[in-house]
Formats: structure tokens, C-alpha cells, sequence
């Protein structure tokens, strides 16, 4: 590992020394923040598969319901049900915290479900159609929130990484090999100062210098 290009003097061991402690913390901190990161995305994910396991069964429910209102009514009846029915959606950015941290994401807002045609040639099988795909599209909001989350989870995630690895890799390597060389050049010094102050002492027949 190539040391830092500084002079070997005092003052320098004094900053290259600080700089590495600094360097230190700093790995501390940022690899609790990696950990902690880390759970939150693993959480994450696991409400993920949790609402995906949710939106399969939804489906599962939701396009049943619909052949079976389009065998009971016929698809003009149906038709002329759907376009009765008009429901606008709310989009909103919201901020979500995790691990002291701050992202955004959608919040989706989704309508009250109402009675938009008549009781009157109706039937059940278009009540539960309605509260099927409701739910479908409530779900499927949610999972659109979460993978927000997720993704900007997981790119933090790898972004505090890098920054880990280069301190880990190369700067506290890199800072530490400057103090030892520093250190050593310095401590050389002494032993020639204290080389030079003897040899001259035993000139001077031993006299005080």
C-alpha cells in the first residue's frame, strides 16, 4: 500500500495520526450504519414477499369474479355497468424514516367504494367483482410504496459499502502505513541525533555540550 505523499516531520505524525483516527470512527460508524440498513432492507423484503403471496390470492379472486359476472350478466350488461362506474385516485410523495435515514416514496390514495349503478338488472356477482379488484388495486398500491422503499434501501445500502471498503481498503491502509513510515523515519532521527550528541561528548572528553 503506497503511503500518503507528506513529509516525515512532527506536526505531519500529529495530523496522520488524527486523520487515522478519524479514519477509524468513521469505519465504525458507517459499518453499523451498513448493519443496520441491512435489517431494514431484509424487513423490507419480507413484507414484500408477504404482499406478494396477498396479491396472488387477490388475482386469484379477482379475475374468477369477473368470468364468473360476465357468464351471469353478458358482457353488453357488463359494459354498460363498467361505464358507470369513474373513481379518480390520489398521488401524493411521502416521506418514510428508516434507520434515521429519510426517503421518499408514493402515497396513493384510493377512492371509498360506492353503489354506481342501479340495483335494478344487477347483480351480486358485480358487487363482488367491485370489491375484488378494489382490493387487488389497494394491494398492488402497497406494493408499488414498499418496492420504492426497497429499492432506495438497497442503493444506500451499496453506497455506504463502498464507502466501508474504500476506508477499509485503502484509506485507513494507505494512512496507517504513512504514520509507521513516519514514525520510523523520525525515530531514526533520534538514534542519530543521540549517535551524534555521544560521538561529539566523547571529543570534548566527556564535557557537557
Amino acid at each position: 500500500m503506497a503511503r500518503l505523499p507528506v513529509a516525515p516531520t512532527k506536526s505531519n505524525l500529529l495530523a496522520v495520526k488524527e486523520q487515522l483516527a478519524i479514519a477509524r470512527d468513521g469505519y465504525d460508524l458507517l459499518e453499523q450504519k451498513r448493519e443496520i440498513l441491512v435489517m431494514e432492507l431484509m424487513q423490507m423484503v419480507e413484507r414484500v414477499k408477504l404482499l406478494e403471496a396477498d396479491i396472488d390470492k387477490a388475482v386469484s379472486r379477482a379475475y374468477p369474479s369477473l368470468r364468473r359476472m360476465l357468464m351471469a350478466v353478458g358482457r353488453d350488461r357488463a359494459e354498460s355497468v363498467a361505464d358507470t362506474v369513474s373513481y379518480s385516485y390520489s398521488l401524493a410523495e411521502k416521506r418514510v424514516t428508516l434507520a434515521g435515514m429519510s426517503f421518499s416514496t408514493l402515497s396513493v390514495t384510493l377512492p371509498k367504494r360506492r353503489l354506481a349503478y342501479s340495483y335494478l338488472n344487477s347483480y351480486a356477482d358485480c358487487d363482488r367483482v367491485m370489491i375484488d379488484f378494489f382490493e387487488l388495486v389497494r394491494l398492488l398500491t402497497d406494493m408499488a410504496s414498499i418496492r420504492t422503499i426497497v429499492w432506495r434501501l438497497a442503493r444506500e445500502v451499496k453506497k455506504t459499502q463502498r464507502r466501508v471498503n474504500a476506508l477499509d481498503k485503502q484509506v485507513i491502509p494507505q494512512t496507517g502505513e504513512t504514520k509507521s513510515y513516519i514514525e520510523g523515519v523520525l525515530e531514526e532521527r533520534e538514534r542519530e541525533n543521540v549517535f551524534v550528541l555521544k560521538a561529539l561528548k566523547s571529543r570534548n572528553g566527556g564535557a557537557a555540550i
